[in-house]
């Protein structure tokens, strides 16, 4: 069996790194996989990439400017949505022909039109579709908060700037109709969460949906001395660690202002953390946004490296991502794996992965003192070595690579063309 995996980024954003170890999970379980990507980073010779024309950069920047003008000329939400108006025509490409499954991941910004992806579609190929978020569900977000109407039909979006019943949304939401109509795809949702709301989007009845978690290396991320990854990181000894990690930190949908707003709350109730807590900020933009927090701050910038990341998971005493909007998150299954415990909003897969008071705490929504009260129960509450064993564990048996791998291949067996 040959799969193509498809996505716009080979390292950038979760979805790359999902896709990429999915490839290495395929490949070491007996199945030749390849990716396919329209951003290479690395010489790994199973990544393939686009040809770096010109009209790579011409298909992002046009769907861009179409966004712009229906925004009237305004950049608040040029980024949060797509149209897939414009993009690349994969069919033609001998990597194309040679594969048996068309495993489609995170394909936007001008990797793939809806139009490209219905020439895939029609190419007698047997396709799935990772869904890393909402997009493949909805007209025009990857996000969708409190809005329900991708359950019917999108128009009047709330993310655009005026309403009207044949908006963008509505447009795009009928081209995507129009694309799946009398086609077969399987769609993967990477929680049971997102497998539950693309089931009730009314663009996808009739289309196959199941839930498979991404897969995770455990002999990168595996436990380790605490000791030895605060050293390598020039991480202090004499403090509690408090770990956040985002693509960029200063991301307002990963919640940091809900983690500096907990840690306040705990030095007002506990005025000795202060001296005795601190907190590692990895991220992008991570030296301007430390200087919320009432403890110690080390920002570490971005880390691509994944073994400098386990290192990083294995120096802190708990793991907080108080996301507003998360599918599956790959940053808690690499944390539960170096055997840290985690703290998180009650929001999308997170509390599949997070065992309350198992694994971790699962806080209330938005809620900055139960998020403050979940890490003061792991700091200073919680049977360390028991709840060490238990991340462990969870990973080992849900996220392995093998477990991951023989999911997606009865996918593969049993998807339509």
């Amino acid at each position: 069996m040959r799969v193509l995996i498809v996505n716009t980024s080979e390292c950038s954003g979760g979805a790359a790194v999902a896709a990429r170890r999915l490839m290495r999970a395929l490949n070491n379980n007996g199945v030749k996989a390849r990716m396919l990507v329209r951003d290479k980073q690395s010489d790994d010779p199973n990544i393939i990439s686009l040809p770096q024309t010109w009209l790579l950069q011409r298909h992002f920047l046009w769907e861009r400017l179409v966004i712009w003008f229906r925004m009237l000329f305004r950049y608040k939400h040029v980024f949060d949505v797509d149209i897939a108006n414009s993009g690349i025509d994969i069919t033609r490409l001998r990597e194309f022909k040679e594969a048996d499954i068309i495993h489609l991941h995170w394909v936007n910004q001008g990797m793939l039109s809806l139009k490209s992806i219905r020439k895939i579609l029609d190419s007698g190929k047997r396709v799935v579709w990772t869904m890393h978020d909402a997009w493949p569900a909805t007209g025009i977000c990857h996000i969708t908060f409190d809005c329900r109407r991708f359950e019917t039909m999108c128009q009047c979006c709330p993310r655009l700037p005026y309403n009207s019943p044949t908006d963008m949304a509505n447009k795009t939401w009928q081209r995507k109709s129009r694309m799946l109509n009398g086609r077969h795809i399987t769609f993967v949702a990477c929680s049971e969460w997102l497998a539950g709301e693309a089931r009730k989007s009314g663009l996808l009845k009739g289309q196959k949906i199941v839930s498979i978690p991404n897969a995770i290396d455990t002999r990168i991320y595996s436990a380790g001395d605490k000791s030895a990854a605060r050293a390598a990181l020039q991480l202090p000894t004499d403090r509690r660690l408090i770990l956040f990690v985002s693509q960029y930190a200063d991301n307002p949908y990963k919640g940091m202002q809900y983690l500096a707003d907990a840690c306040q709350l705990m030095v007002r109730e506990n005025p000795e953390m202060a001296d005795n807590t601190a907190v590692a900020v990895i991220g992008g933009h991570s030296e301007e946004i430390v200087s919320a927090l009432p403890f110690k701050a080390f920002p570490l910038g971005y880390i691509n490296d994944e073994r400098r990341m386990a290192e990083a998971y294995r120096a802190a005493d708990v793991f907080v991502l108080p996301s507003l909007s998360e599918n599956l998150p790959n940053t808690i299954m690499e944390a539960m794996a170096c055997g840290v415990p985690c703290v998180g909003f009650r929001v999308g897969g997170i509390p599949e992965e997070i065992d309350h008071l198992s694994t971790g705490y699962v806080a209330d929504y938005r809620d900055a003192a139960d998020l403050a009260r979940g890490i003061r129960w792991v700091l200073s509450e919680a049977d360390g070595e028991a709840i060490a064993k238990a991340c462990v564990s969870k990973v080992f048996h849900h996220y392995s690579q093998q477990a991951v791998a023989r999911k997606h291949i009865e996918v593969y067996e049993t998807a339509k063309k």
